[in-house]
């Protein structure tokens, strides 16, 4: 259920006939709920979406502070702005991919293809965990990106309220293979 709430509030709101808010990406809590019931496909109520907001291992949604509204905090690939802290990056971050694409973003850079940003990860591990999802079954691939060096060079960083690291691009001279999967 998590999953379609994420396509929901990310990509496709329309599959439910509800409206995000370009200015922050909120959609009404109620809206929501009776979307995804209308659908058929899952049965929610207001205690269980307020569980699954809690307990996501990846934070990613946050309710408004009175909780009227929903939204996904990073990841979008519909229209919206949502308000990131501009910040100073560590010296390194990472991005886990499959090798399928490593000709592409050695020649490329990180683009972020159909959502807004490309997704910087703080660490080494969470990389590993975001690679998989795209190199199944294969060992993924970690890209160590010289962060420290971009923000040097006038590249603006941004982190998400579940702390993703997030940019426009990440030019290819910036990068390098960290590990490769066996």
């Amino acid at each position: 259920m998590s999953r379609f709430i994420s396509l929901i509030l990310r990509h496709r709101p329309e599959i439910i006939g509800i409206k995000i808010e370009k200015n922050g990406g909120w959609a009404d809590v109620n809206e929501l709920i009776q979307g995804i019931n209308a659908k058929g496909k899952f049965h929610i109520d207001r205690p269980l979406l307020e569980i699954i907001v809690a307990t996501d291992n990846k934070g990613r949604y946050s309710f408004n502070p009175d909780g009227t509204r929903i939204r996904a905090n990073q990841g979008h690939s519909i229209d919206v702005v949502i308000e990131m802290e501009h910040r100073q990056p560590p010296e390194f971050l990472y991005h886990g991919t499959a090798w399928k694409f490593m000709n592409s973003i050695m020649d490329k850079g990180l683009l972020p293809r159909s959502r807004q940003f490309v997704h910087l990860s703080p660490d080494y591990e969470t990389a590993v965990k975001v690679g998989y999802r795209h190199s199944k079954p294969d060992q993924p691939v970690v890209l160590r990106i010289h962060a420290a060096q971009m923000a040097a060079d006038g590249y603006d960083f941004m982190i998400s309220d579940n702390g993703v690291w997030q940019i426009g691009e990440v030019p290819p001279q910036y990068i390098e293979i960290f590990h490769q999967g066996e």
